[in-house]
């Protein structure tokens, strides 16, 4: 069985939540799912009382920073503590974040780390239909045909639950199939259908509430988990997020706050 660690749910412009990041965690270890914009990071696993150097498979879904920039203080905590390597890792990833990862190391980085960042870090670059056994799992990754960058997500099955999480752009519609009758979904939902005017999610390819929530009614998802979102709301966003959601929703809708865990059930 496995629990889900949210080390952070906001958008890339918060400042009161973490950028989207989170841990899936099992008996055989700890598997990053992004790795938000900082070093806060680091201090996000402390707080959820995971080891940073537990951490030897990484995912990034995208070349973004407050899903990229992460790993480079991650690097450097394990350079800082004397670690870089002796504790290696993998990172899977498309082209595009490889490339990215690469150019800003170079850029940011000393160059002793960047000399040996390929020796150090196990790069798997991921095509459309990958499928990796990670800690236990085999995970298929998949081409989320976004439209302002190249994007994957991936899908799983834990316990007879089939787990599909989207990156954060607004689901492409060819990619219905893989979503439809999914116990559990990963969706970004970047604000509330009333702060579209505000927010103006739509023309950044993102999502309101409501528009997440209709759509994965349709499809049949059982169990719907919103993420990356705005912070205007402080402790009242995850109420508005479900009082929205509710209505148009009919299965489980689950609005995590930062280092919250989620059981998948």
């Amino acid at each position: 069985m496995i629990k889900l660690t949210m080390l952070g749910v906001g958008n890339g412009s918060t400042n009161h939540i973490y950028n989207t990041c989170f841990c899936i965690q099992n008996d055989k270890g700890n598997f990053l799912v992004d790795t938000g914009g900082s070093i806060e990071l680091i201090n996000r696993l402390e707080k959820a009382g995971i080891d940073y150097k537990s951490i030897n498979n990484i995912f990034i879904s995208h070349a973004h920073t407050d899903h990229l920039l992460g790993l480079l203080w991650y690097i450097r905590k394990l350079s800082g503590d004397g670690l870089w390597g002796k504790i290696k890792f993998n990172v899977y990833c498309n082209d595009v974040v490889h490339d990215a990862i690469i150019g800003v190391s170079e850029l940011t980085m000393p160059k002793s780390v960047c000399r040996t960042i390929n020796d150090n870090i196990n790069f798997i670059i991921l095509n459309d239909g990958d499928k990796y056994n990670i800690n236990g799992i085999e995970y298929t990754f998949f081409d989320a045909q976004c439209a302002k960058v190249k994007q994957f997500g991936f899908e799983f099955i834990d316990e007879g639950k089939r787990i599909v999480f989207l990156g954060d752009e607004t689901a492409n519609p060819n990619i219905y199939p893989r979503i439809k009758d999914a116990d559990y979904v990963f969706h970004e939902a970047f604000c509330l259908d009333s702060e579209e005017d505000i927010f103006r999610s739509h023309e950044k390819m993102h999502s309101t509430v409501t528009d997440v929530c209709k759509v994965m009614n349709e499809l049949n998802v059982k169990n719907l988990i919103l993420y990356h979102t705005e912070d205007t709301h402080g402790e009242e966003r995850q109420k508005l997020y479900l009082e929205e959601g509710k209505k148009v929703f009919a299965g489980t809708l689950i609005v995590p706050n930062d280092l919250d865990i989620v059981d998948i059930k």
